[in-house]
């Protein structure tokens, strides 16, 4: 209400008695709040009740009491504020600001901060019951909640008169203490926040970190994310490391993952057919995705052999390390079979032995020995 709409009230107001000053500005107010409620809000509902999403239905539906509260109480709020209807009503001035005006205007604020906490808390709920993506995204409505509480004591107090210069320097001294006092803590919780809005990984994705550990994400918490291990085993990894850190989401955009099973051949050996071999023996393999389809790499001329890579997807990272356990199976034995050879390194031991007439101390210097995986030498003196 603007100044001059409040001087043309004055002028209204100033012909009328008190009592009908008192009476027509509640009477306005209670029916500007019915016609809000039977005729706006009512109509809006039946609207938001026609469309897909349910976030318009939470909001309007929250604010409605509000709404149709601070239209009840604007008659009462303008006893109190306008010049002339101050002096022409039932109450002396500060009798309506004490017991009308802040009061009334109390009640519109803690009105309204109970429906914008309900509305966040709701609208956080639904978004989350959508993707649920983090389990913890029920933290960000309880701190919602705490920064409406403590705004809307703030706003009273300063309403009803009171310095809240003191509280304030109070909840600094308290903010820098518990900073201090629980700084690992507040990490992790703004590392998850960030870990959330990165989107760097949800609930069931398989997650592998620097340190070489991988395993399913089975929660995430306000301090930390555990990961399910192939073994069975939970790991609890603070988030303020995993946001610090690099972490390769082996889920993501997709579930499906690339499998590299590197092999070997000897030098000499028919390539076209090694090659044949390999794709056929992916071909084979269940586990094994036939798209993308299976191909083979030849990477590099090896010191013992030519190098190889099988390369091939399947449908889950968990499957990843038992598809390649099949296909080293099968390469082993087709290879075996078709007269292929998979080498292994080796080396030559050369073994020199002083004559004893060299006047100089007898010595034995050995280089090397035919050496197999099996640790095996040969060698004289």
């Amino acid at each position: 209400m603007n100044a001059e709409s409040l001087v043309g009230a004055s002028g209204i107001f100033a012909e009328l008695s008190p009592v009908q000053t008192t009476v027509l500005l509640l009477a306005g107010s209670l029916a500007l709040a019915v016609a809000l409620e039977f005729v706006f809000l009512r109509g809006l509902l039946r609207v938001t009740d026609r469309t897909k999403t349910t976030y318009d239905d939470i909001v309007v539906g929250e604010l409605r009491l509000p709404l149709v509260l601070t239209a009840a109480l604007a008659g009462v709020f303008v006893l109190t504020q306008v010049p002339s209807v101050r002096a022409n009503v039932l109450f002396e001035p500060a009798q309506l600001e004490t017991f009308f005006g802040k009061p009334s205007l109390s009640i519109i604020i803690v009105a309204w901060a109970v429906a914008l906490n309900r509305t966040v808390n709701r609208l956080v709920d639904a978004v989350n019951a959508e993707d649920s993506r983090f389990d913890f995204a029920p933290v960000f409505s309880n701190v919602w909640t705490l920064v409406v509480a403590g705004g809307t004591v703030v706003v009273i107090l300063s309403v009803w008169g009171y310095s809240i210069s003191p509280l304030l320097g109070a909840a600094g001294v308290a903010g820098i203490a518990v900073g201090f006092a629980a700084r690992d803590t507040v990490a992790n919780f703004f590392g998850g926040i960030a870990l959330y809005f990165d989107d760097t990984y949800k609930i069931g994705d398989y997650v592998e970190l620097d340190s070489g550990d991988a395993g399913t994400v089975v929660k995430v918490g306000v301090r930390s994310t555990t990961l399910m291990m192939r073994d069975e085993v939970l790991v609890t990894v603070p988030n303020s490391v995993l946001n610090a850190s690099r972490v390769i989401n082996h889920s993501g955009p997709q579930r499906r993952c690339r499998l590299k099973a590197p092999i070997g051949v000897a030098y000499g050996t028919d390539i076209d057919a090694f090659e044949a071999l390999a794709l056929d023996i992916a071909a084979e393999e269940s586990l094994v995705l036939d798209s993308p389809t299976p191909r083979m790499r030849f990477r590099a001329f090896g010191d013992s052999a030519l190098e190889y890579e099988l390369l091939c997807w399947v449908s889950s990272p968990t499957r990843v390390k038992k598809a390649h356990h099949q296909l080293n199976r099968a390469l082993y034995k087709r290879l075996q079979k078709a007269g292929i050879e998979i080498p292994f390194p080796q080396r030559d031991v050369h073994v020199v032995s002083e004559t004893e007439t060299d006047p100089s101390p007898t010595r034995s210097a050995t280089e090397g020995v035919t050496v197999t995986h099996d640790d095996a030498a040969t060698g004289g003196s």
